[in-house]
C-alpha cells in the first residue's frame, strides 16, 4: 500500500521535479518507507512507499522494466502475482514482489492483464515508445485514483490534498457536487468536491496521449448476477465458503506483521475463523472495548478469539478517548464524509502495536443482504399492485401523507409512491439520502440538482441491473455508491493516516460475481446474514449469529449537545455565513435540532459539521 502521484504537459516549462515533490510531500502518510520522483521531458511519477512485500530496495518505485520501455507507480497488492508469474518465465525478474510482475504482465498483454489481476489497485504506467501514460484501478474501487485535467495539463494522485498542493488544481468547489453531498452522506464517483477533479471509475482504466484521454471499463458490476446458479443449497453453501476461504488465504500474504480486526460480528468473526484455518501461528486479532456496556462488543469478540486461541489485543477506549481523536480524524479526512471516524481510532491503535497489515470484514453487509435496506427494498417491489394504480392518484395520496404527518421517512415514502414505477434506478436512490431535495433547495442559495444517484448508476448498463434479483440489485446498488464512495474511501483515507494497510476479503471479485448470482430465496435473511452464516457450518458459536448487530453506536445526539457544541456552533456559524448557504435556514435548523426536534437526525448535522471544517482546512473557494 502506498501513494502514487503523476504529471503530463504539453510542454515542459515547469519544474516537474518540483511539483512531484509536493504532491508525494503530503502523502507521506502513505508511505514512510520510502520516496521516489521520476520525470522525462513533459511526463512525472511520484510514489510513497509503505513496504508490504520485498522489503529491499528492488521494490522501490517508480519502477523501470530492464528494457527502459515502461516506468511504473502502484499502489494496492496483487495477490496472486506468484500465480502470474509462472506465466511470464521470459521475463528476467530482479525482485520478488507484485510490482515488477506488473511490467512484465504490461509488456505482455497491455491492459488485458487486469483481468487476471486479483488484487486492490491504482497503477501508473508511463510508455516511452508509445508516448502514453496508463492509469488503472482495481475492479471493486478498494483503492483511489483522483485526476486534474484543464489547460493542457494532467495530474493524478492517491489523494485530493496532494493535488491541491501542487499548485496546478485551483481549490475551488464543485457545487453541483455540494447538492449530491447533501443528500447522499458522501460524492459519488467520478465527481467529487473539487471543480474538475474526477475519480476514475472502479474497474476502469484510462490513456492520456498528447492532452487527450480515453477511459475503458474493464469489469462491471452489472455483468455480474446475470446467471442463476444450477445447484442445490447445500452446494451453493460450499462453493461459497470455498471461495470466501481463498479470498482470506489470498490476503494472508505479508512480509510484515498482519492481524485482523474483530469487532464479534458474524463478518470480523468469520474472516478471524479462516485465517485460523490455515495459519500454524496464532492470529493477532484487535478489537474496540469500552466500559460502557452499551458500547462493548468484548463478550462476543472474546469469544471467538478464545475458540481461535488467536494473540487477542483489546483496545480500551471511553467515549472522552474517542471524542479526544476527533479533530486528528478530521484532519486525516482527504475528502469530507459523514462517516470514518471509527476506522481512524481502530486504524490508529492498530499500527500503533506494531502492525502494518490489518484483514477487515467490511463488505459482507452488502454480499449477503445484512442491512435493513434489503428487506425494505424486497418489501417495496412486491407492491405491485400499488404501482398499478395511475400515478396522479398515487401523488395525490403521497399529498394527503405530507400534510398528516412530516419527517425523513414520511418524506421517502411520498417519493416512493411518486415514482412511476419501481425500477431500481429510480427507487434504489431514495434509501439512500440523508437530505431530502426539499431540505437541500431550502438549504442552498442556488439551484442544483446535484448528481443524483439515479443519473450515477446509469452507467452500470440498468437493463442488465433490473435483471437481477432484488438482493443482488441492492447489492450493486450499495456497492456502486455507499461503499465504494463512503465506506471504501474512508477506510482508505482513515487507515493509511497511519500507514496501515487494511484488506478487505469480502470484496474479492470472484466471490463478488458468485454471490450476485445467488437468488433471493437462497439468501433470505431469515436470520442474520443466513446464507453466509451456513456456508460458515460450525465455524460460528450461535451467540455470535444471534447476538443483537451494535457497530459504533456512540451517543453522538448528546455529544453534538454536549462536548462537541463549541466545534458544532462554530462550524455551523461559519458554514452559515458563506453564500452558498441559506444561512436563517442553516441556523434555525441548528436550534431545533438542539431544541429536540426528533425530524432532524443527527447524521443531518454532523455532515454539516464535516464540511465546514474540510471547506476551512483546505481553504476551498466556496
Amino acid at each position: 500500500m502506498c501513494g502514487i502521484a503523476g504529471i503530463a504537459l504539453h510542454d515542459t516549462r515547469r519544474d516537474l521535479n518540483a511539483v512531484l515533490r509536493k504532491m508525494t510531500d503530503h502523502m507521506a502518510h502513505r508511505g514512510p518507507d520510502g520516496e521516489g520522483v521520476w520525470t522525462e521531458g513533459n511526463i512525472g511519477l511520484g510514489h510513497r512507499r509503505l513496504s508490504i512485500l520485498d522489503l529491499s530496495e528492488a521494490g522501490a518505485q517508480p519502477m523501470e522494466d530492464p528494457q527502459a520501455r515502461y516506468v511504473l507507480s502502484f499502489n494496492g497488492e496483487i495477490y496472486n502475482y506468484q500465480e502470474i508469474k509462472t506465466e511470464l518465465k521470459e521475463y528476467s525478474f530482479s525482485s520478488t514482489g507484485d510490482t515488477e510482475m506488473i511490467l512484465a504482465a504490461y509488456d505482455k498483454w497491455g491492459p488485458d492483464c487486469l483481468l487476471r489481476f486479483n488484487g486492490m489497485f491504482a497503477i501508473a504506467i508511463w510508455d516511452r515508445h508509445k508516448k502514453e501514460l496508463f492509469l488503472a484501478r482495481d475492479r471493486m474501487g478498494i483503492k483511489p485514483v483522483y485526476m486534474y485535467q484543464a489547460n493542457g495539463t494532467f495530474l493524478f494522485a492517491s489523494e485530493i490534498r496532494s493535488l491541491l498542493q501542487s499548485g496546478e488544481v485551483p481549490a475551488k468547489l464543485n457545487r453541483d457536487a455540494l447538492s449530491e453531498y447533501l443528500q447522499y452522506y458522501s460524492v459519488n464517483s467520478p465527481n467529487t468536491l473539487i471543480d474538475k477533479v474526477y475519480m476514475l471509475g472502479a474497474g476502469a482504466y484510462l490513456y492520456w496521449r498528447a492532452g487527450e484521454t480515453e477511459e475503458q471499463t474493464y469489469w462491471s458490476l452489472a455483468d455480474q448476477g446475470q446467471q442463476s446458479w444450477d445447484m442445490s443449497y447445500e452446494d451453493l453453501c460450499r462453493q461459497n465458503l470455498d471461495l470466501l476461504q481463498d479470498s482470506v488465504e489470498r490476503r494472508m500474504i505479508s512480509d510484515v506483521p498482519l492481524g485482523a480486526f474483530l469487532s464479534g460480528g458474524i463478518d470480523s468473526s468469520a474472516i478471524v475463523a479462516l485465517m485460523a484455518r490455515r495459519s500454524e501461528a496464532a492470529i493477532h486479532t484487535f478489537s474496540v472495548v469500552f466500559d460502557e456496556k452499551e458500547f462493548d462488543e468484548s463478550t462476543w469478540s472474546s469469544m471467538i478469539a478464545q475458540k481461535y486461541q488467536t494473540s487477542h489485543h483489546p483496545i480500551r477506549l471511553s467515549p472522552d478517548d474517542f471524542l479526544k481523536e476527533l479533530p486528528d480524524a478530521l484532519d486525516a479526512m482527504d475528502h469530507p464524509s459523514g462517516d470514518g471516524i471509527n476506522s481512524y481510532v481502530v486504524s490508529k491503535a492498530t499500527r500503533d502495536m506494531g502492525f502494518t497489515v490489518a484483514l477487515s470484514g467490511l463488505g459482507g453487509d452488502e454480499l449477503y443482504a445484512g442491512y435493513p435496506v434489503f428487506k425494505q427494498y424486497q418489501q417495496v417491489r412486491a407492491m405491485k399492485a400499488l404501482y398499478s394504480v395511475p400515478g396522479f392518484i398515487r401523488k395525490a395520496g403521497a399529498g394527503i401523507m405530507g400534510s398528516v404527518s412530516k419527517g425523513p421517512k414520511v418524506d421517502r415514502m411520498k417519493q416512493m409512491l411518486s415514482l412511476p414505477s419501481q425500477q431500481f434506478e429510480a427507487l434504489y436512490p431514495i434509501f439512500r439520502q440523508v437530505f431530502s431535495q426539499k431540505e437541500i433547495d431550502q438549504l442552498i442559495t442556488y439551484s442544483s440538482e446535484g448528481f443524483s444517484l439515479k443519473n450515477i448508476l446509469t452507467f452500470l448498463e440498468l437493463e442488465k441491473v433490473n435483471l437481477m434479483p432484488d438482493f443482488s440489485q441492492v447489492s450493486v446498488g450499495e456497492m456502486s455508491t455507499y461503499t465504494q464512495n463512503v465506506l471504501l474511501r474512508d477506510t482508505d483515507q482513515m487507515s493509511m493516516a497511519h500507514s496501515l494497510e487494511v484488506r478487505v476479503p469480502f470484496f474479492d471479485h470472484s466471490l463478488v460475481e458468485f454471490a450476485l448470482g445467488v437468488s433471493d430465496k437462497d439468501k433470505e435473511p431469515s436470520f442474520p446474514k443466513k446464507f453466509l452464516v451456513d456456508s460458515l457450518g460450525d465455524l460460528l458459536p450461535e451467540e455470535v449469529v444471534f447476538r443483537k448487530k451494535m457497530g459504533f453506536v456512540f451517543p453522538w445526539i448528546e455529544w453534538l449537545k454536549g462536548p462537541l457544541k463549541p466545534l458544532a456552533d462554530k462550524s455551523i456559524e461559519q458554514l452559515a455565513q458563506r453564500d452558498i448557504i441559506q444561512g436563517d435556514y442553516l441556523r434555525d435548523y441548528w436550534q431545533r435540532f438542539l431544541k429536540g426536534d426528533s425530524s432532524i437526525y443527527w447524521v443531518n448535522i454532523w455532515t454539516l459539521v464535516v464540511l465546514e471544517y474540510w471547506l476551512s482546512k483546505h481553504k476551498i473557494d466556496a
